[in-house]
């Protein structure tokens, strides 16, 4: 799944959910449904601000509270409607959910090791980021199909779910899907089409798109 081939210049931003108290508590969130903190909130308006600026044609957003909360802010100001979709959620993670990164590492602290070194593994007896991609990543291709030449597409989304939706578009092997790094709180990522398919050209931005000057380009 690597874009279109027609080169129609399509720009697809996966955006990060705003700050909860689990993300402070460093808890495993998953598919429960944590609102924002006041904190998630101004970083969603502050960010809405900036995306703004891509004039985005559509939106669409996990319907969990933290990313449906942070969508909203974003479509007050371009005067868009939000579909929310279920296979935008962030990973189930079973047994894992609800524990913070110290006590996931003492209970299952082989399979966490397993899958830091990019085995498949059902974190928790939950999915595995395969799954979680085989779901996400139709969902943005459906609705950045339907963006006219040119158009932008803002994805509200979950860390986990948005590194493996654009390992899937970019065409990368499962194995390096963690490669990409994590996302801070209510930054995005920018994918860019041209001819040959998608480019990752923005990855944890909080700033809008610079143009590439150089050899790159």
């Amino acid at each position: 799944m690597n874009g279109s081939s027609n080169g129609r210049g399509r720009r697809i931003v996966l955006w990060r959910h705003g700050q909860t108290a689990w993300n402070v508590e460093r808890r495993f969130q998953g598919t429960t449904d944590i609102e924002l903190t006041g904190t998630g909130v101004a970083q969603a308006r502050r960010a809405a601000r900036l995306l703004t600026a891509l004039e985005p044609q559509a939106i669409v957003a996990s319907d969990l509270r933290r990313a449906a909360d942070t969508a909203a802010e974003l479509a007050v100001l371009c005067g868009l409607e939000v579909t929310h979709d279920a296979g935008l959620r962030e990973t189930f993670a079973g047994s894992w959910q609800g524990l913070t990164h110290e006590e996931i590492v003492g209970r299952y602290g082989e399979q966490y090791a397993r899958w830091k070194r990019g085995e498949a593994v059902r974190r928790g007896g939950g999915e595995l980021e395969t799954e979680v991609a085989d779901r996400a990543a139709p969902v943005v291709m459906s609705h950045a199909d339907k963006l006219s030449d040119g158009g932008t597409l803002v994805v509200v989304s979950h860390g986990g779910t948005i590194r493996t939706t654009i390992g899937r578009l970019l065409g990368l092997d499962a194995h390096h899907w963690e490669a990409l790094g994590g996302l801070s709180n209510c930054c995005w990522s920018v994918l860019s089409e041209g001819v040959r398919g998608w480019r990752l050209t923005e990855h944890n931005a909080g700033t809008l798109p610079e143009p590439v000057l150089g050899d790159d380009t």
